[in-house]
């Protein structure tokens, strides 16, 4: 047998000469020849490959593939077999692998047959294609398969490729959208803004942009899309086309709509907040200083509101403010801005007016929507409210300006009622100003010692024996001097300071009955009189201090009496029975005071069943002296002796008057003719005497 030795030295140069490696390779697969291309190749030497079976430079992956191309061969012997489009390796000395291309061929030489094996480096092809590959799967991961939308257009903006995410965002296919710029399905009112963008690239005006633009789904929804555009060059600058990525942010708008609509508006009503009415107040005061023109600020107090709240329930109190929201809605303009101020105020912004006179209709119609009761979980609730208006113009500097006139014009329409509006007038300010000056200085008074009570003696008509006292408060201010109950008690009532103000008249009140009732020379112990105010009388802590303070003293019960206007009595009816009937059963006496200037006082005079009725002086001193006005005293007085109930005549000034009362028989009175309002030192000095004049 021949041998690949015995071959002329022409052929082993060709071998050499060959460009693949290459390997002589017998019938049990054992090389016995190898060029040195081979030995290149795979890292061993000549002596470590010849003489050792083909195997060893197959990786085992590749065994199946030897295999078969061993049975292939077997079953052809004459055909050549080139592999060139497999993942071939050769297993090399040092276990590495190298890429090939791999023939198989078949040699015959002297009737003996033999196997050339060739194999091609393409190692450089492999990385190449595997370059391609690792290209391709990056572009797709970062374009067709990116959850980001993204597109490709062309110098004429034109679209030519698109990722499923871009198609899926717009709802359309590829087809629908491949070839045709974007304006078919952008927002009508957002056509133009990509292709003002465009210009400015094809200018090269700019590298890169980004901005929002609105897109037109499918389904008729619409898209809000944040886009970045960037143009992709050649390795000259020149561009060769543009790559677009966009973010659906549609959610995040409605989001961010939603938060900025929280944080602008009143969650209970909806309707807008302080913030965006402070907002829109400054743009209409800037609006009207530059262009002229009126505006108006109304600002609306619902009138007892905290009364709702504590009988019915916050809850309640919470319809009622949507429902009083509501209404104000239905009478007001869109192009303005109704707000919730806080609590139970409501402020109304509105521009374009030609006068304050129209601005009184307005305030007018405000007022009216709330005539009608309000249906509330099975109640039906009345609630008015007190209107401040104030109108202005270019001339007024400050927006601060706008809402403290407001504030002073509210003020002034509760000190007038409820239910009512008042338009502000200038100068008005200082006029609060002072008032809240003096409100101060009454709060410091009860403790500077300059608040006191003084003593009126009530008198039995038929002997003018002192039976009594009505305290009344006096204020000796130290600068002002006397300052008139008619001006500082109804300051204390819009306050709040009344109550605080009730309570020192009580204690000092008592506290008198008390030093009275220790007098040696007292004949009999006088009881005093003290005015409730409607909010003190309705009070729910009031008979928990009328206790303590009759029990710090033990004064008997029977020495107090309480007086409440006939105006107080009738406020809240059922309330006013409750509290009297609690009085009584203390032993404690109920007068009406300023009988028969009130409405009904006939009808409920009975049932409130007072100890002592007190004539109003209009009575007893009428400005004209009449036959009429005097058969209206004596029925006055002649009711109360039919109801069982002691009269007492104020303002008697007069000995006529005395005369005329005690011919009525009218049993207690009080007046200049006796006395004016004494401190406690004199008022002492009186108990137990019959006062003369």
């Amino acid at each position: 047998m021949s041998t690949p030795e015995d071959l002329s030295i022409s052929w082993q140069n060709l071998l050499e000469a060959l460009p693949d490696g290459t390997a002589i390779i017998d019938v049990r697969g054992v090389m016995r020849y190898v060029n040195a291309e081979l030995v290149y190749l795979t890292g061993y030497t000549h002596d470590e490959l010849v003489g050792q079976n083909v195997q060893i430079l197959i990786p085992p992956v590749l065994q199946p593939m030897e295999d078969e191309a061993r049975r292939q061969y077997a079953r052809d012997p004459d055909a050549r077999i080139i592999w060139n489009d497999r993942a071939l390796t050769v297993l090399c000395k040092d276990g590495s692998e190298r890429w090939v291309d791999f023939a198989l061929s078949s040699l015959i030489v002297d009737g003996h047959r033999w196997t050339v094996g060739s194999i091609r480096d393409n190692s450089v092809q492999r990385a190449a294609e595997q370059a391609r590959i690792e290209a391709e799967q990056h572009f797709r991961l970062a374009f067709e398969d990116n959850m980001a939308p993204m597109v490709f257009t062309d110098l004429q903006d034109s679209i030519i490729a698109a990722n499923d995410a871009f198609c899926a965002m717009i709802g359309r296919t590829r087809s629908d959208i491949i070839g045709f710029d974007s304006k078919p399905f952008t927002y009508p009112d957002d056509v133009g803004i990509s292709e003002a963008s465009h210009a400015r690239f094809l200018q090269d005006e700019i590298r890169q942009v980004r901005y929002v633009k609105r897109y037109l789904h499918q389904d008729g929804r619409m898209i809000v899309a944040e886009v970045s555009k960037s143009p992709a060059r050649d390795k000259t600058g020149k561009t060769m086309y543009f790559i677009i990525s966009e973010r659906d942010i549609t959610e995040e708008r409605m989001l961010t709509a939603q938060l900025s609509h929280q944080a602008l508006h009143d969650p209970l009503t909806g309707l807008a907040n302080r913030a965006l009415l402070d907002d829109r107040l400054a743009l209409a005061h800037s609006r009207i200083a530059r262009q002229g023109g009126h505006g108006a600020l109304f600002l609306l107090d619902l009138d007892d509101f905290k009364g709702v709240n504590d009988t019915y329930g916050h809850l309640v109190g919470d319809q009622l403010l949507e429902g009083v929201a509501r209404r104000l809605e239905g009478v007001t303009r869109t192009t303005d801005t109704l707000c919730r101020f806080g609590g139970d105020e409501f402020l109304y912004l509105a521009e374009g007016l030609t006068s304050s006179e129209e601005a009184e209709l307005i305030a007018e119609r405000f007022l009216r929507s709330l005539d009608e009761p309000f249906a509330i979980a099975g109640l039906s609730l009345e609630q008015r409210a007190s209107l401040g208006v104030v109108v202005w113009d270019s001339s007024n500097a400050e927006v601060s300006d706008v809402l403290r006139d407001a504030d002073v014009a509210l003020y002034e329409a509760k000190r007038l009622g409820r239910g009512r509006h008042f338009v502000y007038v200038p100068g008005m300010h200082h006029q609060v100003v002072n008032r809240f000056s003096m409100v101060q200085e009454l709060r410091q008074a009860v403790a500077s010692g300059e608040l006191a009570m003084h003593y009126q003696p009530i008198v039995r008509l038929s002997t003018n024996e002192v039976v009594g006292f009505e305290a009344l408060m006096r204020w000796h201010h130290a600068e002002r001097g006397w300052v008139p109950p008619s001006d500082f008690i109804p300051l204390a009532e819009q306050s709040g300071l009344i109550l605080d103000l009730g309570a020192f008249a009580l204690h000092e009140s008592i506290m008198a009955a008390c030093e009275w009732g220790r007098s040696k020379d007292s004949l009999s112990e006088p009881y005093v009189s003290v005015n409730l105010s409607a909010r003190q009388f309705h009070d729910p802590g009031l008979l928990t201090l009328v206790k303590r303070e009759l029990d710090e003293c033990s004064l008997p019960a029977d020495r107090l009496i309480l007086e409440i206007t006939e105006g107080v009595a009738l406020l809240e009816i059922a309330d006013t029975l409750k509290m009297i009937d609690q009085l009584t059963a203390l032993g404690i006496g109920v007068a009406l005071d300023d009988f028969g200037t009130g409405f009904s006082s006939l009808s409920y005079l009975a049932l409130l069943n007072p100890m002592i009725i007190k004539i109003d002086q209009t009575f007893v001193r009428p400005t004209t002296t009449t036959k009429h006005s005097d058969r209206l005293l004596e029925t006055i007085v002649s009711l109360g002796h039919n109801l069982g109930m002691t009269m007492l005549a104020e303002g008697i000034e007069t000995p006529e008057q005395l005369e005329t009362l005690r011919g009525l028989h009218c049993s207690l009175g009080q007046g200049f003719l006796f006395s004016r309002a004494v401190p406690f030192a004199e008022a002492a000095s009186m108990v137990g005497t019959s006062l003369s004049f």
